[in-house]
């Protein structure tokens, strides 16, 4: 789960994000990278001078830098608390992840500046009028790449008020939490199982292609493969596939070919080990070709669930209608997990 925090000076940002971190969540914020830029520079890390590498940085390689510096950062097995969203373009990158909300804290005005003084840092405004003046900056901007508070505040998921004692504060967020919880997106058995058809893809040792099938029954896996060149014989990669290391382009020479494709490991793994496959189901990154389709038939694999068309297997996609295997294409956006 990853949340985002946005809103005003004062409303309790980061209370909400020490109560999260203290239960786990990955801290991060978007002033991170800007502290980082100040410090390269050698600037002193004021909330004047965060503004203005903000703006600038915005300015200079768009809207949404910022959070695609710390978008790269995450990792999908954490959660995260994202703290000082204040553009829409930040918030949209961030909205890439399914597993995101938009969290707005706020707060009574004059709370606000309260907390502020309070609080008594250097650079916060003293007079409730230079606090005015400040929000006002913030809330705003003539020129599209500045800050646009109001803007983000706007797309948030839902809003915390933060009125009153921090218990409560604690409360609503424990709430939040559950309710975010049960919104939670889990991966469907194909979005499963082909992504970790894809993950099996990166041990493949051909020099052309990197192709992966599993093959599932009764929502086990049974046998995995990929393409490369036989057991026992040198890796493509190492030289043991003469056609890919002569670059040859696609289509061309394929009887010269020494890999096997994913599929066909696939199967030819399972009766290595004895694994009967009847009824089982495919899944492949690449749609089968013909060789493979055939031996899918007869191997007595049901369905065929694939990524990405292969550009050669169209008359295989005919067999295996003809056949009667079932044949689905999953979208890479729908199987991705995030």
């Amino acid at each position: 789960m990853i949340i985002g925090l946005t809103g005003k000076n004062g409303g309790g940002k980061g209370e909400v994000a020490k109560f999260l971190t203290e239960r786990g969540f990955q801290a991060l914020s978007l002033s991170d990278v800007l502290r980082e830029e100040a410090q390269k520079a050698a600037k002193p890390v004021t909330r004047d001078v965060l503004v203005e590498l903000g703006n600038r940085l915005r300015n200079e390689f768009g809207s949404g830098v910022l959070a695609e510096k710390i978008y790269a950062r995450l990792d999908p097995e954490k959660n995260y608390i994202i703290d000082s969203i204040r553009h829409p373009s930040e918030v949209q990158v961030f909205k890439r992840r399914r597993d995101f909300y938009l969290v707005h804290v706020q707060a009574p005005q004059k709370l606000r500046f309260e907390r502020l003084r309070q609080r008594g840092r250097e650079n916060d405004p003293r007079t409730f009028e230079e606090f005015l003046a400040l929000e006002a900056k913030e809330a705003a901007s003539a020129k599209s790449d500045d800050q646009q508070l109001d803007q983000a505040i706007s797309l948030a998921d839902v809003t915390l008020e933060n009125g009153g004692p921090l218990r409560d504060l604690h409360e609503k967020i424990k709430r939040l939490l559950l309710e975010l919880s049960k919104k939670e997106l889990r991966p469907d058995w194909d979005d499963y199982f082909l992504g970790i058809a894809k993950m099996v893809a990166l041990r493949s040792n051909c020099i052309k292609r990197k192709v992966a099938a599993v093959l599932v029954k009764d929502r086990r896996i049974i046998s995995t493969g990929y393409n490369g060149t036989p057991r026992g014989v040198k890796n493509c990669n190492e030289g043991g596939c003469p056609r890919c290391n002569n670059l040859n382009p696609s289509g061309k020479d394929l009887e010269e070919c020494l890999c096997s494709h994913a599929e066909e490991n696939a199967i030819t793994q399972a009766a290595y080990h004895g694994v009967t496959i009847k009824d089982a189901t495919l899944y492949t990154t690449f749609s089968p070709c013909l060789i493979c389709t055939k031996m899918i038939i007869n191997s007595g694999i049901r369905e065929v669930v694939y990524n990405v068309d292969y550009e050669l297997a169209l008359r295989a996609r005919g067999l295996l209608e003809e056949a009667g295997v079932l044949i689905r294409q999953l979208p890479l956006t729908q199987s991705l997990p995030v």
